[in-house]
């Protein structure tokens, strides 16, 4: 009796691995399917719909119909006197949180570096308190505290013999006092990030220089900074591209856009036109400009960061 084995060319020697193949090229798409259907349903499903609704007139009931009015809903944004007052402020508070997210914490995390171990994680754990506390918590408590009457701020000034601003009620007061508020809770995170990075320089470099003369300030000038400098730069984009939403809770709870629009940024004008006026259209408009914007600016941030980041490898 003979048994029929399958040769080298034989259809079914070739077919084990073509699947072979086939298994090794499907198998990391199949990993990474739910986080790419994540993806899609959370995030590019709605800037899609965004932008079809951004071209239709519709107050978000059902029953209502929704109209298409082209290009109005642009033209009517970039028309409006208060879009370009929350696009100043917007910039504004970006321009506010570099120094409170990014250069304080710069500070905080170098010269608290050669603090005995356990005196630098209680001190790392007091200063991230405040990213811990939710938003809306943080901004009721800081409204008591601010209360021009009876807030202990004020109060304490006055016993100081200082004048108590209006912090909330003051125009030219109120933006400031809410990028403080979101710079203080930022402080946290960043001087987390920046710890984690000095951290990991190496030692041998810092002995090196210590070695040939070199004093605390050419440590920092010469060897930390340059190996900081791509922490630095994500910070810098994620201020710039997020500062502004950031501080939506504050804005939402303590000054409500006001006084006299003087703290209203984009994300919360685009967040008034829908929900407060129901003004759909106008608020997806208002989300696609930003989206295009902001999009615009992050591609210029990364091109940034690849030019003038470096590494000790």
């Amino acid at each position: 009796m003979t048994t029929l084995t399958a040769s080298p060319t034989s259809p079914v020697a070739s077919a084990r691995p073509r699947r072979r193949i086939l298994k090794q090229t499907h198998l990391p798409w199949l990993y990474l399917s739910p986080a790419i259907a994540t993806f899609l349903l959370w995030i590019y499903w709605p800037l899609i719909d965004a932008f079809r609704l951004s071209f239709y007139e519709w107050n978000m009931l059902a029953t209502s119909p929704m109209t298409f009015v082209g290009w109005t809903n642009y033209i009517n944004i970039f028309s409006l006197p208060k879009f370009w007052q929350a696009l100043r402020n917007t910039g504004i508070y970006v321009i506010g949180l570099l120094p409170l997210a990014v250069l304080l914490p710069l500070a905080i995390a170098i010269f608290t570096a050669d603090l005995p171990s356990r005196a630098r994680n209680i001190y790392r754990a007091m200063i991230f308190v405040p990213m811990i506390v939710a938003p809306v918590v943080a901004a009721v408590l800081w409204r008591w505290l601010l209360d021009p009457g009876h807030g202990m701020v004020a109060m304490t000034l006055k016993s100081l013999g200082f004048f108590a601003p209006r912090f909330l009620q003051d125009p030219k007061i109120a933006i400031w006092t809410i990028t403080v508020l979101t710079g203080w809770k930022l402080i946290g995170f960043s001087t987390l990030i920046l710890s984690a990075a000095n951290a990991n320089i190496n030692p041998s470099l810092i002995e090196a220089a210590r070695m040939d003369g070199a004093n605390r300030w050419d440590i920092v000038r010469d060897i930390r900074l340059p190996l900081l400098s791509s922490t630095l730069l994500f910070l810098v984009m994620m201020t710039i591209l997020l500062g502004a939403q950031w501080s939506f809770s504050y804005i939402n709870v303590l000054t409500g856009g006001g006084p006299l629009g003087a703290t209203t940024n984009i994300y919360y004008l685009l967040w008034d036109f829908g929900f407060s006026s129901l003004s759909v259209g106008w608020s997806s408009a208002a989300a696609v400009v930003l989206f295009i914007s902001f999009g615009v600016l992050a591609y210029f941030l990364f091109r940034l960061i690849d030019r003038f980041s470096f590494y000790d490898n």
